[in-house]
C-alpha cells in the first residue's frame, strides 16, 4: 500500500491565485517560555480546497453540506497533460468515465512552479459532459476550475448538480489510474469552501 499526499503545502510566499496579496497566508508564531504557539490567517480558496456551492451560487448552500461519503472512495486520475488550454467535452469523450465517479485531472498545471494566469481549466462543455455522467466530484490542479468565462458556468454547472470541487491539487508525480481517496476537509458551517488533506491511496482496493 502507497499513500501519496496531493496538496499543496501551505507556507508565506506560496503560490497563489493570481498572485494577489490578499491570498498569501500569514503565518505569526509566539514562545513564551517552553510553549510556542503559532496563528495562520488564510483566505480558504488558497492551497488545496474544496468549495461549496455558496462560493458561486448566492444564498447557495454552505460547506456543511458537502456530503463527506462523496470524498472518501474510489477515484479515477486521468492524464491530459497533452490539452493546452480548456478542458472540452471532445477530450473528455474518449476517457472511461461512468456514473458516481470521482475524476481528477492531471494537467500541465502540475508541473507549473509560480501561478499560471493561463492555466489549464475545465471549460463549460467539459463541465456539462461531466454532469451527463452524474459523476460524484471533480479534482483539477489547478487554484480554479475555470477561468475566463463570464458567468462562471463550470462553477455553476457543476454546482447545481451536486458535483463536489476541489482544487489546488498536486498530481505532477501521480500516473493515471484508480486509487482510493481521502479528501479530509475542515468541518466549518456556513463558508463558501474548505481547507483540504487529499490522499490518495495505491495497492489497498474498496
Amino acid at each position: 500500500m502507497k499513500v501519496i499526499d496531493i496538496s499543496t503545502s501551505v507556507y508565506e510566499g506560496m503560490p497563489v491565485y493570481k498572485n494577489k496579496p490578499e491570498k498569501q497566508p500569514e503565518i505569526t508564531t509566539v514562545t513564551n517560555g517552553h510553549v510556542t504557539e503559532s496563528r495562520i490567517t488564510m483566505d480558504l480558496h488558497t492551497g488545496t480546497h474544496i468549495d461549496s456551492p455558496l462560493h458561486m451560487i448566492n444564498e447557495g448552500p454552505g460547506f456543511e453540506t458537502v456530503e463527506l461519503e462523496k470524498l472518501v472512495g474510489p477515484c479515477k486520475v486521468f492524464d491530459l497533460t497533452k490539452v493546452n488550454d480548456g478542458i472540452t467535452s471532445e477530450d473528455l469523450e474518449k476517457l472511461d468515465i461512468q456514473n458516481n465517479d470521482f475524476v481528477l485531472f492531471k494537467t500541465k498545471n502540475s508541473f507549473d512552479k509560480e501561478f499560471n494566469f493561463d492555466f489549464v481549466y475545465l471549460e463549460e462543455s467539459g463541465a456539462k459532459f461531466l454532469t451527463e455522467k452524474k459523476i460524484r466530484g471533480v479534482g483539477i490542479d489547478a487554484l480554479g476550475v475555470e477561468r475566463s468565462q463570464p458567468g462562471h458556468p463550470t462553477h455553476k454547472t457543476l454546482f447545481n448538480h451536486n458535483v463536489i470541487v476541489i482544487e489546488g491539487l498536486r498530481l505532477q508525480d501521480v500516473a493515471e489510474g484508480e486509487y482510493l481517496m481521502v479528501a479530509s476537509p475542515l468541518k466549518l458551517v456556513g463558508t463558501d469552501a474548505s481547507p483540504a488533506r487529499v490522499l490518495l491511496i495505491d495497492g489497498l482496493s474498496v
